[in-house]
């Protein structure tokens, strides 16, 4: 099977769903992944002038998975997910974050949202956003444009951080 679960030949023939899921799917582990093999210290290098971290972009992406597939979903406030009320707010690392626990909230975050999802369709309306009923459909293809956004953004940070490993 291919790296990219999306380039696997049964996923050309797959249904819409099956296609969606294995891109999102696909984003979801580069982003996880993005942090492999750093230490805390450079996972939390501040390298551009905004919140944004590679340990950051990875709690950032926890946060939107509860926001479109728990908020969305149940129609649960975000004081009750118990995430922060604004995107920005989401890429604060806390004293206690580290690589470890960070990508292990956002593996259970993703598999939350596969679980929440499983039952619904792409036409189904989710109805706890604040724009009102979305289609599922809508839903994944905000996500991955989101987290290829973000994953774009990890690229760029982690290479950042590698180069800088490199004697002068």
């Amino acid at each position: 099977m291919s790296t990219f679960p999306s380039m696997d030949p049964g996923i050309f023939a797959a249904d819409l769903r099956a296609q969606f899921d294995a891109f999102l799917d696909e984003h979801r582990a580069a982003l996880h992944d993005c942090l492999d093999g750093l230490s805390e210290a450079e996972a939390r290098a501040a390298l551009v002038p905004s919140r944004t971290t590679l340990l950051g972009l990875v709690k950032h992406a926890t946060f939107v998975e509860k926001v479109w597939f728990d908020e969305a979903v149940t129609r649960r406030t975000r004081q009750e997910i118990g995430i922060p009320a604004t995107p920005d707010e989401s890429f604060i690392l806390d004293p206690g974050d580290t690589i470890a626990s960070v990508q292990a909230a956002y593996r259970a975050a993703c598999s939350a949202s596969r679980a929440r999802t499983s039952a619904l369709g792409l036409d189904d309306l989710v109805t706890g956003n604040r724009r009102g009923p979305l289609p599922l459909r809508w839903v994944y293809l905000h996500m991955l444009r989101e987290l290829a956004q973000h994953c774009g953004h990890a690229d760029i940070l982690r290479e950042q951080v590698l180069a800088a490993r490199r004697p002068g």
